[in-house]
C-alpha cells in the first residue's frame, strides 16, 4: 500500500481546502510509470491492482486527504487574487527511500471551489502530453515534475465541440508551491500564513539557506536561473510562464502549451493564446526576472528592517538576477560546445554559433558538433550557403578554444539526438485519442534515451516534413 503524509496542509492550513475528486465511473490505467514508482519506493503490485482507482479519483490510498491548493497569480501580466486548483487535488506526500518528500497530485480530477465555472476535468491527449514531455525533460537532466500515471475515468468530456475520453494525470512534484502561492497570502494581508509558507518552503527545499525572506529569494533566484538556462539549452518553450506556473522548488511545472524549437528562433511562440509573444523562447529569461520580482513583492512583509533599507536590499537582489542567469546560460551553452571552465569571453563564441544557426534546426546543429571537431560536412550541410564562409571562421575559433579543454569529451553526451519533436508528439496524441497507444509508447521510449546514437531511429531525429506548417499548442482546458 501507499502511505501518504500531509506536512503542507499541517504547516499552512489556510493554503488548502478539503475537496473530493469527481467519481470515476469506469477507471482504467492508460499508462503507469513503473520506473518512477520504483524510485519512489512505491509497491508496484498495489499500483497495478489499485492504481486505476487511486489515480482516477475513484478512491484514494491510505492517509490521503484530497485537497485543492490555494494560490493567486499574474497571468499574462494581469493579477488574479484567487486562482487555485480548479481541476486538481493534492492527495498527500510520499516519503521516498532516501527521505525526500514528493507531492502526489491529481490533475483533471474534477471541480473544486476554485474552478471558476469550468468542469474541472481533462481529456486524454493533454494528460499524455504532460506525461511524455515531463519524462523527456527528466531524461534530458532538467528539473521537472514527473508523471506517475494517466488513468482513464470512463466519463467523456466536452472539448473543441466534441466528446473526448476523460483522463486524470497523477503528478509527482517536489512540491506544488508557486510564486502565486505567496501572492495569494500577500494579497490577502495574511502575514501569519505568509510566514508559515516561507518557513515550510525553506525547510522543504532550501534547508541550508538563511531562514529569512532574503534567504528564500536568493535560493529561488539561483534555482530558477539554472532551470531557465537549462530550458534554453534544449530549445524548450514553456508557453505559459505565469506566476502560478513558477514552482519555488525550481522544477518545471505545467506542460500545457509547451513545445520544442525545430529551427532556432528567439521569437518562437507555440501557444494559441500568446498573441504578443510575451512567453516566446527568447523572452523566458526576462519573464524569469519579472516573476521573481512578483515574489519579492509578496515577501516584503517578511523582510525585517527599515522600509527604505528593505526595499533597497530587495532591489539589489533583483538587479543581480541578470548576471546570475547569464552565468548559468554560459555554463549550459559552453558545455554544449565542449568548453570547460567558461569565461565571459566565451559568450561571443556561443552567440556566434547561435547567429549561424538562425532558422536552422536547433537540435541537429548542436548534435553535429561532435563530428565537426574534425569534419564539418554534416554541420555545413545544415547552414545556409551565404553563411558557410562565416561558419569556417567560427569553426577555426571554436577548434582552437576546445583544443586543450579537458572537459570537451563526447559532445553527443550533452547534445541530444532526440527531443519530443512537435509533429511526432501530435501524431502520437492523435493516435491515442483514436485508441492506438502504440505511437505514444514508441515515442516515449525514444525521448527517454535522448543521447543515444541516431542509428536505427533516424526518423525520430528529423524535424517536421516540409509543408507541415506552424505548430500551435493549447492549454487543454
Amino acid at each position: 500500500m501507499i502511505t501518504l503524509h500531509n506536512s503542507f496542509a499541517t504547516d499552512v492550513p489556510l493554503g488548502v481546502l478539503a475537496q473530493t475528486p469527481d467519481p470515476a465511473p469506469s477507471p482504467a490505467l492508460a499508462v503507469l510509470n513503473e520506473a518512477l514508482a520504483d524510485q519512489l519506493g512505491l509497491p508496484l503490485d498495489s499500483l497495478r491492482r489499485h492504481g486505476a482507482q487511486w489515480f482516477s479519483g475513484a478512491s484514494w490510498p491510505q492517509g490521503a486527504t484530497p485537497r485543492a491548493m490555494a494560490y493567486a497569480g499574474h497571468q499574462f501580466g494581469g493579477f488574479s487574487p484567487v486562482l487555485g486548483d480548479g481541476r486538481a487535488h493534492l492527495l498527500g506526500e510520499i516519503i521516498s527511500p532516501n527521505g525526500a518528500r514528493f507531492d502526489l497530485h491529481l490533475k483533471g480530477s474534477g471541480r473544486t471551489a476554485f474552478s471558476r465555472g469550468g468542469d474541472g476535468r481533462a481529456h486524454l491527449a493533454p494528460m499524455l502530453r504532460e506525461y511524455l514531455i515531463s519524462e523527456a525533460m527528466a531524461a534530458l537532466g532538467i528539473a521537472t515534475t514527473r508523471a506517475l500515471a494517466v488513468a482513464m475515468t470512463g466519463r467523456d468530456v466536452l472539448r473543441d465541440g466534441g466528446l473526448k475520453r476523460g483522463a486524470v494525470l497523477a503528478r509527482i512534484a517536489a512540491s506544488h508551491i508557486r510564486v502565486g502561492t505567496f501572492e495569494y497570502f500577500a494579497s490577502r494581508g495574511d502575514v501569519g500564513s505568509l510566514r508559515a509558507l516561507m518557513e515550510h518552503t525553506l525547510a522543504r527545499h532550501y534547508p541550508d539557506a538563511p531562514r529569512t525572506a532574503f534567504g528564500l529569494l536568493d535560493s529561488v533566484i539561483a534555482a530558477q536561473s539554472r532551470l531557465i538556462a537549462a530550458w534554453m539549452g534544449v530549445g524548450f518553450v514553456h508557453g505559459v510562464m505565469n506566476t502560478d506556473n513558477m514552482a519555488l522548488s525550481g522544477e518545471t511545472i505545467d506542460y500545457g502549451p509547451c513545445a520544442f524549437l525545430d529551427s532556432y528562433d528567439e521569437n518562437a511562440v507555440f501557444s494559441s493564446i500568446d498573441h504578443s509573444g510575451r512567453y516566446a523562447y527568447g523572452m523566458q529569461p526576462r519573464i524569469l526576472a519579472w516573476n521573481i520580482s512578483r515574489l519579492a513583492q509578496a515577501l516584503l512583509p517578511l523582510m525585517e528592517g527599515e522600509e527604505e533599507a528593505v526595499i533597497d536590499a530587495a532591489n539589489a537582489q533583483l538587479d543581480g538576477i541578470a548576471a546570475i542567469y547569464r552565468a548559468e546560460w554560459r555554463k549550459v551553452f559552453a558545455r554544449k560546445l565542449g568548453i570547460d571552465a567558461p569565461i565571459l569571453a566565451d559568450d561571443a563564441l556561443i552567440e556566434g554559433f547561435l547567429t549561424l544557426i538562425q532558422g536552422v534546426d536547433f537540435t541537429q546543429s548542436f548534435r553535429a558538433l561532435q563530428a565537426a571537431k574534425t569534419d564539418a560536412a554534416r554541420l555545413s550541410a545544415l547552414i545556409p550557403l551565404d553563411r558557410r564562409a562565416s561558419l569556417d571562421g567560427w569553426l577555426a575559433q571554436w577548434r582552437a578554444r576546445i583544443q586543450h579543454a579537458a572537459g570537451q569529451g563526447d559532445l553527443n553526451a550533452v547534445n541530444p539526438a532526440v527531443i519530443p519533436r512537435n509533429h511526432m508528439v501530435q501524431a502520437a496524441l492523435d493516435a491515442a485519442e483514436g485508441g492506438d497507444m502504440a505511437p505514444f509508447h514508441a515515442l516515449l521510449k525514444q525521448v527517454q534515451n535522448p543521447y543515444a546514437p541516431e542509428a536505427g531511429r533516424e526518423a525520430y531525429c528529423l524535424p517536421a516534413p516540409s509543408g507541415y506548417g506552424r505548430y500551435t499548442t493549447y492549454c487543454g482546458t
